[in-house]
Parts: C-alpha cells; sequence; structure tokens
C-alpha cells in the first residue's frame, strides 16, 4: 500500500456537511463553557490546577512514545532520580518537562505576540532544547522530506508523506492566515481544521505532535473562548489513539474533513466536561483542607503552606521549609500536623543528610483520575 500524500491544494476545505456537525458544535461549545465559568470561578487557578497542566504534559508526551508517570516527573523536579533509573527515563522526563516549559514560555509570549510562525517557532526551540531531537534544528522548519510510519521505515513504507519542504514556507504562510481569518462560522470548527493541518503540514524534524496539541488551549485562550489556556485534551487522543490517526489520515487521503472535525469536536466536548469534573474535585479538595487545616495547626500560615503543596504536591522536607515563605520553626510544625493527619504520605524517609520527600497523595489521585498513591 503506498504512503498516503499530503492534500495539496485542498486547504483549507471548502465544503463542510454542516448538517452532520451542527449536533456537535452546540454540546462542545457549552461544555467548553461551563468549564470556563469554573475555571473563572477558581482563585489562582494556575496553581491549584498545576497537577492537571502536568497530567496534560505527561499524557501528550506518551502519545509519541515517552513512558514517565506524573509521580515520576514531580519526584524528579523534587531532586530524587526515578525508581527506574535510565538514559531513557530520564529522557521522558525531561520531554514532560520541557512541554510545560513550552506552554508557559507560549503563554508569555502571546501576551505581546499574535498566535503566528514566528511565536510557534520560538515555543517549538524551548519544546526541544536538550532532549531527544533537540539536533533536529529546533525552531526551524525541515528543509527535507520526513515521513510517518513504524520506527525505521523508508518513504516507501511510510503511512503518511507531509508537505514536501519546498512548499512547507507556503503552506505554514496558508496555516498563519487561517489562524486569524475571519470568514469561518465557527471558532471550533475553525479549531479542528488547524490542528489537523498542522499535523498534516509536520513542519518540524520532530516534536509536531505535542506542539500541534499545544496549540489547541492557546488558541482557544487567544480567541477569548477560555479566559486562561488551561484545557488538557490528551487524555481523549491518548484513549482514542488509533482513531485520531486514522480520523487525521482520512482528511488527506479522501478529504474527509468532517468526519476529522465530528471527532475532533466530541473531543473537545469529553475533555471539557473530564477537565470540570477534575476542577471541581481539586477546588472541593482545597476548601476541605483550608477548612480542615486551620483547625488543625492554628496558624496564619496555614492557607500559604496549603497552596505551596497544591502547587508542589511531591516535595522534599526542607524545599518546604527553606521555600515556603514561612519561618523555619513554624513550616517545621506545619509540617508534622500535616503527616499526622494524612495530608501528606511519605515517599522517602529522612536518612543522614538527606532529606524526607512527601508526596499529597489526594491531589494526585485526582489529577491521575484513579488511586496510584
Amino acid at each position: 500500500m503506498s504512503a498516503v500524500q499530503y492534500h495539496y491544494g485542498h486547504f483549507p476545505p471548502t465544503q463542510l456537511l454542516w448538517e452532520k456537525l451542527i449536533p456537535y458544535i452546540g454540546p462542545a461549545s457549552a461544555a467548553i463553557a461551563r468549564y470556563d465559568g469554573l475555571l473563572s470561578a477558581i482563585p489562582n487557578a494556575t496553581v491549584l490546577l498545576s497537577p492537571l497542566t502536568t497530567q496534560e504534559a505527561v499524557l501528550s508526551s506518551r502519545i509519541e512514545g515517552t513512558q514517565a508517570t506524573i509521580g515520576e516527573v514531580l519526584e524528579f523536579e523534587a531532586g530524587e532520580l526515578p525508581a527506574e533509573d535510565s538514559i531513557e527515563k530520564r529522557n521522558d522526563i525531561q520531554e514532560v518537562l520541557n512541554y510545560r516549559k513550552a506552554m508557559n514560555h507560549a503563554m508569555n509570549l502571546l501576551k505581546t505576540l499574535p498566535l503566528s510562525q514566528r511565536l510557534i517557532k520560538d515555543v517549538h526551540k524551548v519544546l526541544m532544547d536538550s532532549v531527544r531531537g533537540h539536533g533536529k534544528s529546533p525552531g526551524e522548519y525541515r528543509k527535507i522530506p520526513n515521513w510517518i510510519g513504524p520506527s525505521g521505515c523508508t518513504i516507501e513504507e511510510a503511512r503518511f508523506v507531509p508537505i514536501s519542504a519546498e512548499k512547507l514556507p507556503d503552506g505554514m504562510s496558508d496555516f498563519e492566515k487561517y489562524i486569524h481569518t475571519d470568514s469561518v462560522a465557527d471558532h471550533l470548527i475553525q479549531l479542528a481544521v488547524l490542528h489537523a493541518e498542522f499535523e498534516a503540514l509536520h513542519p518540524f524534524l520532530d516534536g509536531n505532535g505535542r506542539l500541534g496539541r499545544m496549540l489547541i488551549p492557546l488558541f482557544l485562550w487567544n480567541k477569548g473562548i477560555l479566559h486562561q489556556p488551561m484545557f488538557y485534551v490528551s487524555a481523549f487522543f491518548e484513549a482514542n489513539r488509533e482513531t485520531y490517526y486514522e480520523r487525521l489520515l482520512e482528511v488527506s487521503k479522501a478529504g474527509n474533513w468532517t468526519d476529522w472535525i465530528a471527532f475532533f469536536l466530541s473531543a473537545l466536548r469529553e475533555q471539557a466536561n473530564l477537565n470540570s469534573q477534575r476542577a471541581t474535585e481539586i477546588l472541593d479538595l482545597y476548601n476541605s483542607k483550608k477548612g480542615e487545616l486551620v483547625q488543625l495547626t492554628h496558624s496564619q500560615y496555614t492557607i500559604l503552606a496549603l497552596d505551596w503543596i497544591f502547587d508542589k504536591p511531591i516535595f522534599k522536607s526542607n524545599d518546604f521549609v527553606e521555600t515556603s515563605g514561612i519561618p523555619a520553626p513554624t513550616a517545621r510544625r506545619i509540617l508534622s500536623v500535616f503527616r499526622e493527619n494524612n495530608i501528606l504520605i511519605t515517599i522517602k524517609d529522612a536518612s543522614g543528610r538527606s532529606p524526607a520527600v512527601y508526596a499529597f497523595r489526594e491531589l494526585l489521585n485526582i489529577a491521575e483520575g484513579r488511586d496510584v498513591f
């Protein structure tokens, strides 16, 4: 079977089966609006939802083949080596950390720059810094052909061949124009088309999948659909990986934009609902712990301590004492209260000069969507 070739001359789509798409648009828009309303009501959402941001980085990277878990990533950030310590595992973890770093970089850039090729290249540079693929021209469009298929396959054995290197600059120029077009009836339809097109263009030698998924919350924020670029969609794509790739492939193979868009809108609706559920669980956890811990600690620093462990749900005891902004004796006492009341579990006991490592189990289990701690 010959490889599917990029859909030259067929972007953006000129005809969609709107009667098939209309039933998907309303539910997706309503689910996102409900999630955004919840997001707006969460005080300091960037801190409280930081585990979900890390989990999105984990899942988006996992689609590309990494094996790191949120626990391993957060332990590594706390200065602990993974139990299964290998170069491969450290590379997996670093890719996840880079994803999160690149997302933060994009958020800062969007405060002064439009969503554009310049921004995309700059974010790609951060995404690929010092990880596998870092030698593949970070921040620069590829100047050679690439193809998608089984590891080590030739172009003849590939599943899909993206746009040629010579036509890539024009392809990316058309992509950028479509970001800012006013002729699309619905922004979610526009986003579905943009995501498929970016993956089909495959403009970089590596990192295209992760960057393409990162552009989803950035677009929603940029268009004012979300008040913050905190939308986590990779769980759906990871759970439906084969369908995800098949629907993308059908766009170039058969010009089937409609089925891809319907699939994408379903992803947005399901993930908006899941995001709302997880965010509600986290907010409920925060409020319940706030009331409980104020009573237990009788300290003016309780809320500061609680915010700190929400932001860093796996940490070394000395990091909390030294960086929480709480006087050291009080910080140690608060840690003791948290441990004695099972707010924190011990991952690693203190030994000699090595401090103890703690985890905020309830928060991490919400982020994972199951009990893993």
